[in-house]
């Protein structure tokens, strides 16, 4: 289920040589001393890096790059790429090159692999319980500070869906919005002076608590899709029933991979998960000598 990424698709992610350069800096400080106490620096080398559980890749061009910006000369062979199903044994890449080198390079580029393989993972997981069914799943911005295009990316690797990035390209009124904007529909009808004032084309998406607030929803209009939070089955079910796809419908809140499918089978359009991203297993990946 290759998704077929490659370094260019990477590096349409910000800043990624200077979050990895952070991270590197973070770990080595001034000097990776355990390396330079006992490999000479002309020892040369060969590591493989070794899917230790079952899943689906992510990250592999991220891992490559920081070897790179560790040393240049490193030579890394991809063997596997972002999507690929991993099972136990599968070696994912080779890097040769400079030992001393390898060394202070693995464990970045194990901690950026080996979490966004979970989030690819668990998310594969998940999709493929409610393949049969309409629904969609979506993560949220319950992401790692500076971490959350590379996350959704690996969200999308698994198969799920990208809700919207950040703040800024959709416009959602969650509960405190509505509440201090003073009802529904102010928040509604002030959403849609403000887009028109700024000449902006966003989507609107309007969260609702209960029943209630959904037919105020309904009777007044101006949205693009409704989420419903915290509903639970039987309540949800109802709410998509009085929607009858006017609007898109997300079903949002405390919705682990126990209860997705129970939710998934209401009809609902998407479903938005926040431990997608911000509850993940690392998936278990070593770097050993060849």
């Amino acid at each position: 289920m290759s998704v077929k990424s490659n370094l260019t698709a990477m590096m349409n992610i910000p800043n990624l040589d200077e979050l990895i350069q952070m991270a590197l800096r973070e770990d080595i400080g001034d000097g990776d001393h355990s390396t330079l106490a006992c490999i000479p620096p002309t020892a040369v080398g060969t590591a493989k890096m070794v899917a230790k559980k079952d899943g689906i890749l992510c990250g592999a061009e991220v891992g490559e790059r920081v070897f790179h910006l560790v040393d240049a000369n490193l030579k890394v062979t991809l063997l596997k790429h972002d999507g690929d199903a991993l099972q136990v044994g599968d070696v994912i890449m080779l890097v040769e090159g400079s030992s001393a080198s390898i060394l202070t390079a693995e464990r970045t580029a194990l901690n950026f692999m080996q979490r966004l393989s979970g989030i690819a993972s668990q998310t594969h997981t998940m999709v493929q319980s409610i393949a049969d069914l309409h629904a969609r799943l979506l993560d949220t911005r319950k992401t790692t500070p500076n971490m959350r295009l590379l996350e959704k990316y690996a969200v999308k690797c698994g198969g799920g869906t990208n809700h919207r990035i950040g703040l800024y390209d959709m416009v959602m009124l969650k509960d405190n919005h509505i509440d201090f904007a003073g009802g529904i529909e102010a928040a509604i009808d002030r959403t849609h002076a403000y887009l028109k004032e700024k000449g902006k084309d966003l989507r609107i998406e309007i969260e609702v608590r209960d029943l209630d607030e959904l037919e105020r929803v309904m009777q007044h209009g101006g949205v693009d899709r409704i989420m419903l939070d915290n509903f639970d089955v039987p309540t949800l079910r109802k709410a998509v029933e009085r929607i009858a796809g006017q609007y898109e419908t997300e079903a949002s809140g405390g919705i682990t991979d126990q209860t997705l499918r129970m939710y998934a089978e209401t009809g609902v359009d998407f479903i938005s998960v926040g431990a997608l991203t911000h509850h993940i297993k690392s998936l278990d990946i070593s770097l050993v000598k060849k």
